[in-house]
């Protein structure tokens, strides 16, 4: 048996004034839905919708976690490139600036090291009370 995609390709033209658009958009806010046009096909056909209650500081944990994500890929990727560097050098000038960029990565690493385990103190912290 076939599925079929539901295409939706009718449009519903719904105009609001500025109180009522204010009011559904405080509403929409307050469910987990992502997008408004989800959230008001459900509203429309009567389907449930539930509550969500929205952590602000999980999703500050997330944004955190996030940003130091991208920091460690970069770093991972530059460590990447110097030891590409250090196969294709040959001379002991070469050498030396490869090991002085090398403590340069490391010291960011130790860094982000400190930056996260700050977080983490700082987060657990907070929820223990």
């Amino acid at each position: 048996m076939e599925k079929k995609n539901k295409i939706r390709d009718k449009w519903l033209h719904l105009r609001l004034n500025e109180e009522e658009y204010a009011k559904l958009l405080k509403q929409f806010q307050q469910t987990g839905e992502r997008k408004l046009s989800a959230y008001s096909r459900k509203i429309l056909m009567g389907k449930p919708m539930i509550k969500e209650v929205r952590n602000a500081s999980l999703q500050e944990v997330l944004a955190v976690l996030m940003k130091l994500q991208n920091d460690l890929n970069g770093i991972a990727n530059n460590y990447n490139q110097m030891v590409k560097k250090l196969h294709t050098t040959s001379s002991d000038v070469g050498l030396r600036l490869w090991l002085r960029s090398c403590e340069k990565q490391w010291d960011q690493t130790v860094n982000q090291i400190k930056l996260v385990s700050e977080f983490v103190s700082k987060t657990g912290d907070k929820w223990l009370q």
